[in-house]
């Protein structure tokens, strides 16, 4: 069935991606709104009122990812191999860094990129200054003014694991090749056993088994990410110019889209990334609509202004250095079980913490 899958969807690739693409980024968007999901909130939440709820609803939508990836691969429908997270070359500096740079930048802009994406469906006008930003400044840090500073500083510090002997930077093949087992076995153990724990983790709370709010939030984004794993494995051709095997991520995408809505005539139909985004600000929109929360909001004042566009300048520096952001590494990477992503992740947290702590000290 999934070989006769991927050959209805190989042929029209476009079509599918494109309609799949948006209708997953829709379902994101709004139930990032309607559960009020976000990243750098749950850290604020954790830091400021010791509160674990939105922490734990994240983690849970990494778990919910990492085992639907299992399954996806399990069932033939797509090789993490193939994805840009499990390549042998380990990025470890730009993960750190990059990492930090984002977690801190994040706080600053009110929000990571996917939380500005549904408030700027909601009508917040800061969300679309801060998204412009990101955009213009992950894309200086891809190949524009930043990019070779980019290049001199971190490519020399790029770790083959082939070298080693590791085939890739999943946590399976590591594990394999430091025990020895075989990698599908080392991979099924690795999953189960990240899974089970974060799970643990997760419904050890009782606070957090009783949000059913928080609760809906972890298994919805989580299997946002799994549907676009599946979407892009089933629409996977080698064969073709620019093969993408990729999921929900926005600080290039929200690039992407700023550069096809300038050059839409030259550029055809739109990738995943963009139309993902579209449909993150579309699902936005729905949410802010059914909640009856759909106004127009701006700046507080000259400070806010300020803040909000340091930190949408760190987010687009920050997430391009570690190849994604809380949503493009911290859900879709990790759930390859990339141990770059771990990393990010790692770091993320991190400078998310680092951020709520100068935030309140200037306060």
């Amino acid at each position: 069935m999934i070989e006769a899958w991927k050959a209805v969807a190989v042929e029209s690739t476009g079509f599918y991606v494109g309609w799949g693409g948006l209708i997953i980024g829709i379902a994101f968007g709004f139930i990032v709104y309607r559960t009020n999901f976000c990243t750098m909130g749950s850290i604020s939440d954790l830091i400021s009122f010791g509160d674990w709820n939105r922490f734990r609803a994240w983690v849970l939508a990494i778990a919910t990812a990492v085992f639907g990836v299992w399954l996806i691969e399990l069932g033939g429908v797509a090789d993490m191999t193939l994805s840009m997270y499990q390549t042998p070359a380990l990025g470890w500096a730009a993960n750190v860094i990059g990492g930090l740079i984002f977690g801190f930048g994040m706080v600053f802009s009110g929000g990571c990129i996917s939380r500005n994406l549904v408030r700027a469906g909601g009508g917040d006008l800061r969300s679309i200054v801060v998204l412009m930003i990101t955009g213009l400044f992950g894309y200086m840090t891809i190949g524009g003014l930043l990019g070779p500073l980019r290049v001199a500083i971190f490519t020399p510090l790029v770790t083959n694991l082939e070298a080693a002997g590791i085939e890739d930077q999943s946590v399976g093949a590591v594990l394999s090749t430091l025990t020895g087992i075989n990698v599908d076995t080392a991979t099924t153990f690795s999953t189960l056993v990240v899974v089970a724990g974060l799970l643990v983790f997760c419904f050890m709370s009782s606070g957090f088994r009783a949000s059913g709010q928080n609760v809906a939030a972890g298994f919805g984004i989580g299997l946002c990410v799994v549907l676009g794993w599946f979407l892009t494995g089933i629409a996977y051709d080698e064969f073709a110019d620019n093969p993408t095997l990729i999921s929900l991520s926005y600080v290039r995408p929200v690039g992407d889209t700023m550069d096809y809505l300038m050059r839409y005539t030259a550029l055809g139909a739109p990738g995943f990334g963009i139309v993902t985004v579209a449909g993150a600000v579309i699902g936005g929109f729905l949410g802010a609509l059914t909640m009856g929360r759909l106004h127009l909001t701006t700046f507080a004042d000259k400070a806010d202004s300020i803040r909000n566009m340091f930190g949408a300048a760190l987010m687009g520096v920050g997430g391009v250095l570690a190849l994604g952001c809380t949503v493009g590494q911290a859900l879709t990477g990790i759930s390859t079980l990339a141990v770059g992503s771990i990393i990010t992740f790692v770091f993320i947290v991190l400078g998310g913490v680092i951020g709520v702590k100068t935030m309140e000290s200037i306060a």
